[in-house]
């Protein structure tokens, strides 16, 4: 039978890589329903036109005259605005695919989780704003939330196998470009010397994260809401070469991995194809060529924002969604080069403790306004943070 897919953020690294996937698949084996995106129009329309989309929605409005010129002819709907990323979302879809980077992706993956049908989470800031909320909308509408993120992914495949007896879970973290340096060095890294990850190929933000490790931090939050598990139990290890995903230690001192080459196509495959797998055109293994696999603990001094992250998750109430939305201000201010590189931890830091001293800080959001309300105040604090080192 014919799969109906829809991937929000189709223009993005994940969204391209799902793309692929299905342009490599036997005739009739997908069908496009909705191709979404923020403002790369051009880019939109012709994947639009390649996989005969039914509906297409840009956020950014003042791009829309692009995009209409470009699908002059067709019979491709056109949505503009966030609402309409929202409406690609509620669109009857089999498979989902859930890649807007960022909050932004939070409302569009909600109005996916509510058709009750297969979502591919590539957005992990969808948990650690709200984990709570978004979790019970999971199982309140019997959706299947299946892991996109590589580390979430390998363990979702390894609990697939044994979920009894588990100690603990261990994201891998490939260390990004700075591993090696110190914190004096990092002082004079410029944004081209942070976007050049030594293994996997993504988006701009992304790629900053990684180098700060604030990614993990991220990926430590979603476990802990995806798995169901504390803080205590999901520990983090360098392993630059990224060939074992993640682990899981059992109580009878087993660990179960999974392995595969850095390329997001695999765990994307496993999402699409769950609960059979299907075919990805990705480069095997071959262990005879491996080297060597290597583990290094975090530097948490050198690379606080795993720290903060870890402290957010174990605060709880507001603190994660504050973390977030902090860091996607602080990222933005150092790829526009009004903030160095070090400077990214300390503005969420700073952030974190101004907020902290409200009241109600500790409480979690009741709503999704009340989440949404949340993250525009750690936006402005934020803004405010950096407008005071400047």
């Amino acid at each position: 039978m014919t799969k109906r897919l829809t991937v929000l953020g189709s223009t993005g690294s994940i969204g391209e890589n799902t793309l692929d996937i299905v342009a490599r698949a036997e005739p009739g084996t997908y069908k496009i329903v909705a191709l979404t995106a923020c403002r790369s129009a051009q880019k939109l329309a012709e994947q639009a036109i390649k996989f005969d989309a039914e509906f297409v929605a840009l956020a950014d409005e003042s791009q829309g005259h692009i995009l209409k010129s470009a699908l002059s002819g067709t019979n491709i709907e056109i949505g503009l605005g966030c609402e309409a990323l929202v409406d690609a979302a509620a669109l009857e879809a089999d498979f989902t695919m859930a890649a807007i980077m960022g909050a932004a992706g939070l409302e569009p993956t909600l109005a996916a989780v509510r058709q009750g049908r297969h979502v591919g989470l590539a957005n992990k800031e969808c948990l650690v704003c709200a984990g709570d909320h978004f979790m019970s909308e999971v199982k309140r509408h019997g959706a299947t939330l299946l892991p996109v993120d590589s580390e979430h992914n390998a363990i979702f495949q390894v609990l697939e196998e044994e979920t009894k007896g588990v100690r603990r879970l261990i994201l891998t973290a490939s260390g990004g470009p700075f591993r090696t340096l110190s914190r004096d060095a990092l002082k004079t890294v410029t944004c081209q010397d942070a976007l050049a990850h030594p293994i996997w190929n993504m988006g701009a933000k992304i790629s900053i994260d990684s180098a700060s490790l604030m990614n993990k931090g991220l990926e430590l939050i979603e476990a802990s809401y995806l798995f169901d598990r504390p803080s205590a139990e999901i520990d983090v290890i360098v392993h630059p070469q990224s060939i074992i995903h993640s682990m899981v230690e059992y109580i009878d001192g087993s660990v179960l991995a999974q392995m595969g080459s850095p390329d997001m196509r695999t765990p994307i495959a496993y999402a699409m194809g769950w609960p059979a797998r299907i075919a990805a055109p990705v480069e095997r293994l071959d262990f005879a060529k491996i080297s060597e696999l290597t583990f290094f603990e975090p530097d948490l001094e050198t690379f606080p924002a795993l720290r903060l992250a870890r402290e957010a998750l174990e605060a709880g109430g507001k603190a994660p969604n504050t973390l977030n939305a902090a860091n996607e201000v602080a990222v933005e201010a150092f790829l526009s080069e009004k903030i160095g590189f070090l400077d990214i931890s300390q503005m969420v830091e700073r952030t974190l403790s101004h907020l902290s001293r409200d009241s109600d800080f500790s409480r979690p959001a009741a709503s999704i306004d009340e989440i949404l309300a949340s993250d525009a105040q750690a936006r402005r604090t934020a803004h405010e943070q950096i407008v005071n080192l400047l």
